[in-house]
């Protein structure tokens, strides 16, 4: 069994930031190393609500994807031409964006050397849906994530753990793995725990840029513990305009 987390660990990995002002005399410009500080100490911060990404109850896919644009540039992620035309958002068309859903792009998914590489995009305070994946004609799928920017935790199977973030309204009836989650630490990688295990990321205040290493992913083996799930992507709509 895993050991438990402390309530300072949680706290650190999802507080944010505070942003100091420059502390230059009225009469002087700031210094370059007082610039850089300032730099280093800010953050990325949510920027959009379901305001934004909703109109007459449809999911607006141009500002979903600005959402994220806004994130990549922050953290220095290029939007390359692969990402233009292979990158997919969702919402599983649970109405409910700034909360639950996520963007991602599949780098790689081998069905004959069984090996899958992902990249996972969440905005700050982000979800994804709990899911499990089960043996189809492949052996079921195990995966292990690497935090590259933001903060991010994972829910899944374990002791139970303090102070873990709280499940999103929309989905607490369909998350049967709340009380256990791991902080994964920026620039380390974190194994599912446990194969065929229930589980979800969850990004902190942050947002998160997460690659995903794993075995084949196939699809048939994916189910969601919500029975209202359904992946579709939204960028979609704009590629076939």
């Amino acid at each position: 069994m895993r050991k438990l987390f402390t309530t300072v660990l949680i706290f650190t990995a999802f507080s944010g930031a505070v942003l100091t002002s420059c502390n230059c005399k009225s009469d002087q410009s700031c210094s370059s190393n007082e610039t850089q500080t300032m730099q280093k100490q800010a953050v990325y911060q949510k920027k959009y609500t379901n305001a934004d990404f909703y109109k007459d109850g449809k999911f607006q896919a141009e500002v979903a994807l600005q959402a994220y644009l806004d994130m990549f540039e922050f953290y220095g992620i290029p939007y390359t031409d692969y990402l233009k035309e292979n990158m997919f958002i969702s919402d599983f068309e649970l109405g409910d964006f700034e909360n639950v859903g996520m963007g991602g792009v599949f780098f790689v998914n081998d069905a004959d050397n069984k090996y899958f590489g992902h990249d996972i995009y969440l905005l700050p305070g982000q979800m994804i849906v709990e899911h499990y994946h089960l043996p189809t004609k492949f052996p079921a799928k195990h995966e292990s994530w690497l935090l590259r920017n933001g903060n991010c935790v994972s829910f899944g199977v374990g002791e139970p753990t303090q102070n873990n973030p709280a499940i999103p309204a929309s989905q607490k009836e369909f998350v049967t793995v709340a009380d256990h989650c791991d902080v994964i630490k920026l620039g380390e990688w974190l194994p599912l725990a446990q194969s065929e295990s229930r589980h979800f990321l969850m990004a902190g205040d942050q947002g998160a840029i997460v690659t995903e290493f794993g075995t084949y992913h196939d699809n048939d083996g994916l189910n969601f513990t919500n029975p209202n799930v359904v992946f579709t992507d939204i960028l979609a709509e704009i590629r076939n305009k």
